[in-house]
């Protein structure tokens, strides 16, 4: 008995922590800490329960989801999020499963920026603006900032965030091209019409000038 007893006390008082890994005690339901020094370490009561939790660098990408951008044309849209826990507890104990928590946070972040912006500048009303397909580094940049404020609450931080596919949705591929070229086109010919003004001007002036 007094064997048994002692064996249990040994075989549950140390924990090994490996590099970029925390181990979460509980006593009974309560949190009571957690173990983040690298290597092995004795005299830990037995009584915890121990819970590793890995702060590795992870890659996330998204299946390829359908929206539809600010003017309602249907795109495919996928991206890819770089992340690691960094607060132990709170990935255990503030959500239920924080991997899967991440998944489905980053694509309702995805979701909610591409009906935002239009996926290319062909509106009028759309000049000046940012364009999911021309600004990648300002929509990436605002991607990562969304995923992280929704992630935040789970101990969670994001590295990078940026998209990893973009694509008028197939129904209405060869259409958006067309428009695309006619578009290209009649900005095209504005920049001829822009530069004969600008050249007739600068004529008058010069005559002007004599």
């Amino acid at each position: 008995m007094c064997i048994g007893i002692l064996w249990f006390v040994m075989w549950n008082s140390y924990v090994v922590i490996n590099p970029n890994e925390s181990a979460v005690c509980q006593f009974f339901g309560k949190y009571v800490g957690s173990v983040k020094t690298e290597g092995f370490r004795w005299f830990v009561n037995p009584l915890y329960e121990k819970t590793k939790v890995i702060f590795r660098i992870r890659n996330f990408e998204s299946a390829k989801l359908k929206v539809n951008d600010v003017n309602a044309n249907p795109i495919d849209i996928a991206a890819v999020v770089v992340w690691r826990v960094f607060d132990a507890a709170e990935a255990l104990f503030e959500v239920d499963d924080y991997e899967n928590y991440v998944q489905i946070q980053s694509e309702a972040a995805l979701r909610a920026m591409a009906t935002k912006y239009p996926y290319d500048i062909i509106e009028e009303k759309d000049l000046g603006g940012v364009a999911l397909s021309s600004h990648q580094e300002v929509v990436a940049t605002e991607l990562r900032e969304s995923v992280q404020a929704r992630l935040s609450r789970a101990g969670i931080e994001v590295l990078e965030a940026r998209i990893s596919h973009l694509a008028y949705a197939p129904e209405v591929a060869q259409a958006m091209l067309r428009r695309q070229q006619a578009s290209a086109v009649v900005a095209a010919r504005r920049e001829i019409v822009d530069g004969a003004v600008g050249m007739v001007e600068l004529a008058l002036d010069q005559l002007s000038v004599k």
